[in-house]
């Protein structure tokens, strides 16, 4: 990953969606363009080292958060109580 510096706001839904088990990463690729590699350099460098390894603990090897591994049941990656996103664009309330 590139060294540039994301806008505070664009981290913290990032690092949200990273946290979501049912957000994929290719969820945060296609709406942020991060990969996984970057997604993990990201975590690492805005938690807590405690935070990040409690993280990595969790999403290592988690079916729900790559969509290569999800059961076919599993057909979203938000909430249904989450506003509608799309592309990095948050819809209007």
């Amino acid at each position: 990953m590139k060294q540039t510096l994301l806008p505070p706001d664009v981290a913290a839904r990032i690092v949200q969606m990273a946290w979501e088990d049912r957000t994929p990463f290719e969820a945060i690729e296609y709406q942020f363009g991060l990969a996984e590699k970057d997604v993990i350099q990201l975590m690492r460098r805005e938690l807590k080292r405690s935070s990040f390894e409690r993280w990595r603990k969790r999403v290592h090897g988690r079916a729900t958060k790559h969509l290569a591994l999800r059961d076919a049941s599993v057909s979203r990656f938000k909430c249904s109580r989450q506003r509608h996103i799309s592309a990095n664009k948050i819809s209007k309330r």
